[in-house]
């Protein structure tokens, strides 16, 4: 058994987080204690939220009370610090010399009055922070979030998703909701795939989450204008951070493009007007299912959405409505789906289908090889040659010789660390499959029980059996010598690191110099984010560099 070794840094780090969950623990038995001494809020939640005993238990409901010092007072009288309170989100630092009334002159008060607490964790069930939701009409505002800390980064985290991950796994489907009482009615009446990003718009990372458990997607937000953005927002970090898979076509002139399609389904539930999941609920639970049930593909609804209240006789409307349509078409992978939509819009729209067609983003073209004279027709059957890319075969090399040789993890990462690099991370993999691999190996280094590689083969999911397969098979052949192996890993992560940087690099220099153009006022801060990514990727060229001197010495 080889044990991880961790810096004294990393040590020190594992240890403040440890302590910070353990006092974010103890808080959730003191809000929880308070509640249960306060009728008229346990009233709210039984009478108005239709939650049971059961339910309130089981998420960890609690009440903050009245009063600036309580929580402070009672944490440190058990020997906290405030700088400890502060650290972990459950008081706030006073700034400047405002007159806080009853407060007097103190510099530090609680967080959290008079509200109800929802205990928020990470996808582990480990405490990260709070939610709080105002009691009163007049208090504002209506939710408080613990701020931003070491544990709790809410564009990281999804309300409910610890207790939805099963659910959602076996039904193959996440339902996404906006506020916390939204995940937590449905839970309660058995429908548990369902989580919340806490009232902000999806985040690329909130989307990494989801897409390790589904690729089923059904956004329940409210029917208002600020719902219909948010599901709008939520679809573009969909495409940001959902796996592409890639083609080479060959159109009917004998031109080859590349394409990339989005792996993810994504629909939208139409609630009813002025009403929240949790009410639905209340009202029928059956509704709720059919409402789900019913959700429109996102191309549909965003069509609807967009033309709703608007001219759809003008030729500008309708240019406007194909632009932000066509590429939701040209995402979808089933090319049979696509000509569908080409024409649903094209009739919603009133216009010749041949006109988005000519809409469609173009590839780059190359010269079109030469045809055998026996097939030469007039009409060229259109042929997909699936391709594999260069970094899904690099991060496939990586994961198959860690799964053949987990033991390898340690000795790379130690030797990444070295050159100052990160260790190897989940964010190294673009594909979801390899990130749930390399969870599986590190799992696999943290126990004794069984042999490090048989203890991945006995625990992958069904869904990854084949791809195992096939890293093992690619694997096959490699040289025994370990010192090759770990020299090849880190070429391999540090290429992969490399591709990232510059995808992001290049993104960067588009959007500073259109902002350049049309004279933003951002684009001095592209510019600093271009000129930081650029540092990255010269100090990640200087520890490969350091990692093949060491090499040769």
């Amino acid at each position: 058994m080889q044990l991880q070794q961790y810096s004294p840094q990393q040590e020190a780090q594992k240890e403040l987080y440890d302590s910070q969950r353990g006092v974010l623990e103890e808080a959730v038995l003191y809000y929880r204690n308070h509640l249960l001494n306060n009728s008229e809020v346990l009233d709210y939640l039984h009478k108005k939220r239709g939650l049971t005993d059961t339910t309130i238990e089981t998420f960890g409901l609690g009440y903050a009370p009245r009063g600036w010092e309580n929580a402070l007072k009672h944490f440190t009288d058990r020997g906290y610090s405030e700088q400890d309170l502060i650290d972990c989100g459950l008081l706030t630092l006073r700034e400047g010399d405002d007159e806080l009334g009853e407060m007097d002159n103190r510099k530090v008060y609680d967080r959290f009055r008079h509200r109800l607490m929802i205990p928020i964790r990470d996808e582990r069930g480990r405490m990260a922070g709070f939610g709080a939701r105002a009691l009163e009409e007049d208090q504002v505002p209506k939710y408080l979030n613990s701020p931003q800390t070491a544990l709790f980064d809410k564009g990281r985290l999804l309300y409910g998703l610890d207790r939805a991950r099963k659910a959602i796994r076996s039904a193959d489907q996440v339902v996404i909701v906006e506020g916390y009482l939204d995940v937590i009615s449905p839970q309660q009446a058995g429908f548990e795939n369902v989580v919340s990003p806490m009232g902000t718009a999806l985040t690329e990372n909130q989307m990494r989450l989801i897409k390790r458990f589904t690729r089923k997607i059904v956004m329940a937000l409210d029917p208002d204008a600020a719902g219909q953005k948010a599901i709008l927002r939520g679809l573009d970090a969909a495409r940001q951070a959902m796996d592409r898979e890639g083609e080479l076509r060959f159109d009917a002139r004998g031109l080859l493009r590349y394409e990339a399609r989005l792996q993810a389904d994504i629909r939208v539930a139409s609630l009813p007007d002025g009403l929240d999941p949790d009410e639905v609920i209340a009202r029928d639970p059956e509704e709720w299912a059919a409402l789900i049930k019913a959700a429109k593909p996102i191309v549909t609804h965003v069509m609807e959405t967009l033309a709703e209240g608007q001219d759809l006789d003008n030729p500008k409307t309708k240019s406007g409505i194909a632009a932000q349509v066509m590429p939701l078409i040209e995402d979808l992978p089933n090319p049979v789906e696509r000509d569908s939509y080409r024409q649903q819009l094209a009739r919603f729209l009133k216009v010749d289908e041949r006109s988005l067609i000519g809409q469609q983003p173009q590839g780059p073209r190359v010269r079109r090889p030469k045809r055998r004279k026996d097939v030469e027709s007039k009409q060229v059957e259109v042929q997909v040659i699936k391709t594999v890319s260069p970094s899904y075969q690099s991060e496939t090399y990586c994961i198959g010789l860690l799964f053949r040789k987990p033991e390898l993890l340690h000795r790379l990462d130690r030797q990444l660390q070295e050159a100052g690099l990160e260790r190897i991370l989940n964010e190294d993999f673009e594909y979801t499959d390899h990130q749930m691999l390399l969870d599986l190996i590190r799992a696999s280094l943290e126990q004794d029980e069984q042999d490090h590689h048989q203890y991945i083969v006995d625990r992958i999911p069904e869904t990854l059996q084949e791809s195992a397969r096939e890293m093992l098979n690619q694997t096959q052949q490699i040289d025994s010598l370990e010192e090759r192996l770990i020299e090849d890993l880190q070429r391999s992560i540090i290429k992969l690191r490399r591709w990232g940087l510059n995808e992001v690099l290049n993104q960067l220099r588009f959007i500073f110099e259109e902002a350049q153009e049309q004279g933003d006022l951002r684009a001095t801060a592209y510019q600093e984010q271009v000129l930081q990514h650029t540092k990255l990727l010269l100090d990640l060229d200087h520890a490969g560099s350091m990692l093949t001197q060491r090499k040769l010495e």
